[in-house]
């Protein structure tokens, strides 16, 4: 950990009125302790350890005797125990002075992602005479924040991967109409190829889900199990992938299109209905950064499901509306969640997100509409890799310009932010 960290770190805990942050680590069962201690990778840890960042003054080490030496990268005064009864009383001679300190815990673990100590190692901690409180917002702000250069490359993947949605239909438009044998699995290939020629990749393969496949929200092809794609279906893509660079971040959009050269009334109205969602959320967003008024990932969650439950598809949507972004696909700031979990974390300037209502009518189809938000550091809300999707593509219209002519309405123009709009720039909802 670098003295600039360790400063920001603290200055945070004043902000917050937390005593300290109390790291804990057990071979490796807290990632958010490994990445922010950034500890030489090839140090062994098979025993515990704690690193305590008081909000002012030194941090304190507690280290297992044969491992003793493992944070000796990291500043602060180092106690050594042996024994059990010694880590309970190390424990206690690093808290000394503390009422309140952070650790990787949620409460009834509302947020998992969060939730990284074990339920006996607090209760630990809770021996020593201070309380516990969640560290979830104190890691969305040192892991979901972005660098300067991240933003500048996701908005760069954010472009590519638009530009590989048309891609994607133009691929099936062109097969179904030389009457060529073309399925989910081909056209997940193809996306996967246009990755490659953008210099792009992603853990996992995209998505492209057909009719009744669409509406299982985490239906992805293989090359063994998949299904044929011909005229008159509804297709559904979903597909994520960042730079091939270290430390790079995702982008992630869902787009719908029709095989067919007009788009049926009845995917295009529940289309209309996912639209009406995710917009509804993107204006809260907006609404709160221009007040000034605090927002957290359960508000957004909610404005999203308000707008679909009175369009009376409630139950049809069962899943978060977003994610936080970040060098995993799921990263580890706020999700727009009130139905999983209730995210109380605020939306911090620095992240991104989804937003990606859906409506799956089991068995015959599934609509969902995704768009990554980022929030810039003056507090900003900047929609990446514009335009938005405003119908469903008729894919096979008028020889395939519809896909253009389809997204038109917000070709061009500015972003929600009301500033030109910043073209450029998973597995789970």
């Amino acid at each position: 950990m670098t003295t600039e960290r360790l400063h920001e770190i603290q200055q945070t805990l004043q902000s917050s009125g937390i005593d300290g942050w109390l790291l804990y680590n057990f071979r490796g069962s807290n990632v958010f302790a490994t990445r922010l201690l950034a500890l030489p990778s090839h140090i062994m840890c098979t025993r515990r350890y704690f690193y305590y960042i008081p909000a002012k003054g030194e941090p304190r080490k507690l280290v297992h005797r044969i491992e003793e030496w493992n944070l000796d990268t990291a500043p602060g005064e180092k106690t050594v125990y042996l024994s059990w009864q010694s880590l309970a009383e190390g424990v206690k001679k690093i808290l000394a002075g503390s009422r309140s300190v952070a650790m990787e815990y949620s409460p009834n673990c509302a947020i998992p992602y969060v939730s990284n100590v074990d339920a006996g190692t607090i209760e630990l901690v809770r021996s020593a005479g201070v309380s516990v409180v969640s560290s979830a917002n104190l890691v969305a702000a040192f892991e979901a924040v972005w660098t300067e250069e991240q933003r500048s490359d996701n908005f760069v993947a954010a472009g590519h991967l638009r530009e590989t949605v048309d891609a994607a239909f133009a691929f099936i438009r062109k097969r179904i109409a030389a009457g060529k044998k073309t399925t989910e699995y081909d056209a997940q290939q193809f996306m996967l190829k246009e990755f490659g020629r953008h210099g792009m990749w992603s853990e996992d393969a995209p998505n492209c889900s057909v009719n009744a496949n669409s509406a299982n929200p985490h239906y992805e092809p293989t090359k063994k199990v998949h299904s044929p794609l011909k005229e008159g279906d509804f297709v559904l893509l979903d597909l994520w992938a960042k730079s091939k660079k270290p430390h790079s971040v995702y982008a992630d959009i869902t787009w719908t299109g029709f095989i067919g050269e007009s788009v049926p009334d009845e995917f295009e109205k529940i289309f209309q209905v996912v639209k009406g969602g995710r917009d509804a959320a993107l204006m809260l967003v907006q609404e709160r950064f221009r007040t000034g008024i605090p927002i957290y990932g359960w508000e957004v969650d909610a404005a999203a499901r308000k707008y679909i439950s009175d369009s009376g598809y409630g139950d049809q949507f069962v899943h978060r509306t977003g994610h936080s972004i970040g060098e995993v696909i799921h990263g580890n700031g706020a999700n727009m969640d009130n139905l999983e979990t209730h995210d109380e974390r605020r939306l911090l300037p620095g992240t991104s997100f989804s937003i990606e209502p859906g409506v799956y009518l089991r068995d015959k189809f599934g609509v969902r509409s995704e768009i990554d938000v980022y929030i810039t550091m003056k507090g900003e809300v900047v929609v990446t890799g514009l335009p938005m999707q405003e119908h469903v593509v008729a894919i096979l219209g008028n020889s395939g310009s519809n896909v253009r002519r389809k997204i038109s309405k917000s070709g061009g123009k500015k972003s929600r932010t009301g500033k030109s709009a910043k073209h450029g720039s998973k597995r789970g909802r």
